[in-house]
Parts: C-alpha cells; sequence; structure tokens
C-alpha cells in the first residue's frame, strides 16, 4: 500500500490545523506576538515599553498619594488663614473704642475658642492616619497642651524628599514652623507698655531706617532691650532709652523733645507715638523672640480678659503689638501654603506629562504586538475554509474505487 499519500495529507492538515489555531488565538486575545520567537524585534519593543509602563504607574501612585498629603497641608493652611484673618478682625473691633468692658470678654472668649480650634487643625491627620505637621514624626500628636495651658510643639522639623520625575521631588511631608516660628511684633522689636502707666501714649512699629542696625537689635536677645521713659509735658515733653549691659550697667541717652504723632528712631527702627504719655510713663523695646501663634491667641485673649484692670492705653498697646505679631503669622501661613501650591502644581503638570508618556507607550506596546484585526479574521476565514476544503477533497477521494484499489 502506497502510504506517501496519506503522509503528505496528514502533514499539510496538521500545518494548517497549527495555523488555524494560532489565528483563532490571536483574535481572542488580541495579541499577535505572544513568545519572543514569533518576532524577536517587536516582542523586545512591547517588552521595554511595558517595564516603562510598569515604572510610570508606579510613579503615578506615588504622585496621588503625595498629591494627597500635600493637597490636606494647603487646605489646613487655608482654614489657618481663615482662623487668623477672624481673630485679626476681632481684635480690631477690641481697639475701635467703643467696646465696652462686657464685649471685651465676649471676644476674650472668641479668641480662646479659636486658640482651641488652631489646636485641632495643627493635629490634623492625612488619609494614611498619620499627623500631617508631626515631621518626621507622624504617628505623634504634633501638638500638645500641658498642664499650664501652654501648647508644646512635639513633632520635628524634618522633612522627606520624593523623586517625582527625573527632575524633580517634592516634600512628602509637613512640619510645625507655620504654628511655632512666626515672630513678634513687627519682627525686629516688640513693644511692652508699663502696666502703671497713667497716660494715653502708645508706641507703635513704623518700619525701619536702617536694616542692618534692625537686624543687630534684633539679634542681640533679650539683653538688648531698650526702656524708652518719658518726663515732662507738653511742648517739654522728652524721653530717654537706657540699655543695661549684661554686668548690670545701665547707659541712659540725653533727652530728647517729642510730640504725639513724632517718630522715635531706635536701633535702626522707627516707632511712632500716638497719644500723649504722661511725665514717668515707659515703655520696654525687646528684640523680637519666636512665638507660637498658640501663644499669641493666649495673649490676646488675656489682654482682653484683664482689659477692665488696665488703663486703655496699657491694653491699645498690648493689643496693637498683638496685631503686629499676628500680621507674622499670617504672612508665615501665606507663604507656606503658596509653597504648597507651587508643589501641587508641579504634581499636577508630572501627572499631566506622566499620562501623556503612558499613551504614548501604550500605543507603542499595542502597535508592536496586537492583531491587525481585519486581516486576521480574513486569513482565519481563508485557512478555516482551506482545511474544510481539505477534509472535503480527501473524504470525496477515498470514496472512489479506483483510489481504493490504487491503495489497497
Amino acid at each position: 500500500m502506497d502510504l506517501a499519500f496519506y503522509t503528505n495529507f496528514a502533514t499539510s492538515l496538521v500545518a494548517q490545523e497549527n495555523q488555524l489555531n494560532t489565528l483563532e488565538q490571536e483574535v481572542a486575545t488580541g495579541v499577535a506576538v505572544q513568545t519572543p520567537d514569533q518576532n524577536p524585534s517587536a516582542w523586545e519593543t512591547a517588552a521595554i515599553g511595558t517595564d516603562q509602563l510598569n515604572t510610570l504607574n508606579s510613579e503615578s501612585t506615588s504622585l496621588a498619594d503625595i498629591q494627597g498629603q500635600i493637597g490636606n497641608v494647603s487646605d489646613v493652611y487655608s482654614s489657618v488663614s481663615t482662623l487668623l484673618d477672624s481673630v485679626q478682625s476681632a481684635v480690631e473691633q477690641a481697639l475701635n473704642g467703643t467696646t465696652s468692658s462686657a464685649n471685651m470678654q465676649s471676644i476674650a472668649t472668641q479668641v480662646g475658642a479659636s486658640e482651641q480650634q488652631l489646636l485641632g487643625l495643627g493635629n490634623t491627620t492625612g488619609t494614611n492616619g498619620t499627623y500631617l505637621f508631626g515631621g518626621t514624626r507622624g504617628n505623634v500628636q504634633p501638638f500638645q497642651t500641658q498642664a499650664d495651658g501652654s501648647v508644646t510643639y512635639m513633632g520635628d522639623g524634618g522633612t522627606s524628599q520624593a523623586a517625582i520625575s527625573s527632575d524633580l521631588t517634592a516634600s512628602t511631608i509637613a512640619n510645625g514652623e507655620a504654628f511655632m516660628t512666626g515672630m513678634q511684633g513687627d519682627g525686629y522689636a516688640s513693644v511692652t507698655a508699663t502696666s502703671s502707666n497713667t497716660g494715653s501714649g502708645i508706641l507703635l512699629p513704623d518700619g525701619v531706617t536702617s536694616p542692618t542696625a534692625a537686624a543687630a537689635f534684633q539679634a542681640s536677645g533679650q539683653s538688648g532691650a531698650v526702656t524708652v521713659a518719658f518726663s515732662g509735658s507738653g511742648s517739654d515733653l522728652s524721653y530717654t532709652t537706657s540699655t543695661t549691659s549684661a554686668g548690670g550697667v545701665t547707659t541712659t541717652s540725653s533727652p530728647v523733645t517729642v510730640t504725639s504723632g513724632s517718630p522715635l528712631t531706635i536701633d535702626g527702627m522707627e516707632f511712632q507715638l500716638s497719644g500723649t504719655p504722661t511725665s514717668g510713663d515707659s515703655f520696654t523695646i525687646a528684640p523680637s523672640q519666636p512665638q507660637s501663634a498658640f501663644s499669641l491667641l493666649s495673649s490676646i485673649a488675656s489682654t482682653l480678659q484683664n482689659a477692665g484692670s488696665t488703663s486703655a492705653a496699657v491694653t491699645s498697646q498690648a493689643l496693637n503689638q498683638d496685631l503686629s505679631s499676628l500680621a507674622q503669622y499670617q504672612q508665615t501661613v501665606v507663604t507656606a501654603q503658596a509653597q504648597a501650591g507651587v508643589t501641587l502644581q508641579s504634581l499636577t503638570s508630572t501627572t499631566s506629562n506622566n499620562s501623556t508618556q503612558e499613551t504614548a507607550l501604550q500605543t507603542s506596546v499595542s502597535n508592536a504586538t496586537s492583531v491587525n484585526m481585519p486581516a486576521a479574521l480574513t486569513s482565519l476565514n481563508e485557512n478555516l475554509t482551506a482545511v474544510q476544503a481539505a477534509m472535503k477533497a480527501f473524504s470525496s477521494v477515498q470514496s472512489l474505487s479506483l483510489f481504493n484499489y490504487i491503495s489497497g
């Protein structure tokens, strides 16, 4: 029996069926290159593109986490800014000269409540459960009230930078600087009226005439405090300045004539005299020191609560001083929020760029390995028809008597 016919047919049929199976798999999966041997170049292109896509997907996940964290920080700064603005309005109301003692007490209660609200904002947690402003100590409540009512910062000033692109990093955590590092007064000096003052005079910061001298004064610490003492009255009103060295030696300047509304220039800083001091009234100008926002609000509330037991001028001096300090914090918080905004903008831009890259890489991988569906379907139909025709032809040949004779 001649088996060559059967062998040739079987070999051809197996090849056609293998091709048919391959086409069916390509149509079912949409992938034309599933192993390196099918198309080494396309496989390599797809592999490299897939690795890059995985890296971008990982970066996108990190970016989303950072965006969420920094977004929460920015929201808190916005709330703090609004709160400080409301305290400013309350202090200005207390300074308008028509606020009654009862209303002073009411405003004091309002400011005290603001301090508690600020504490809650400072202890805000992020979506991951850690405290937003704890620095690297995110698991520790950063702002804690002590037995004496003061608030202590338990976090640290640590930061953590994460790469969000090949040439850009962003801080992934915040710390308590915006709540703790504001300077008293105008940033150079703070002014306190002696509680025994009986006149209507107050000293208001009115700018800097010598930044170098003012900075040196601020850097001198508490030992650099200057006492401004007034004497005389009317056209004979004058003041002297005195400082005391670390060794206890007091140096007093010569008297300088002054009138209400006149500027006083002291250590590169200018102060405006408002109202009229009584002879014997005095003020202390001290170098500005860091003051926590909590301490500031507590000081404002205390001044308002004690307004009935001190002269109007002494209360006004303290509240004006607090307004200057409040302005320092308002600027600090606005700056911190702006920095968070810049980071968020960079993150948004990077996310957009990554999305564009992902789309391009997905297209590249698809072009390298995806099936040309119309062509694959046509080829599948043609191969299926060919196999069916071959099987039918073989069946017909088997039924011929001559074929049976030859094969026998």
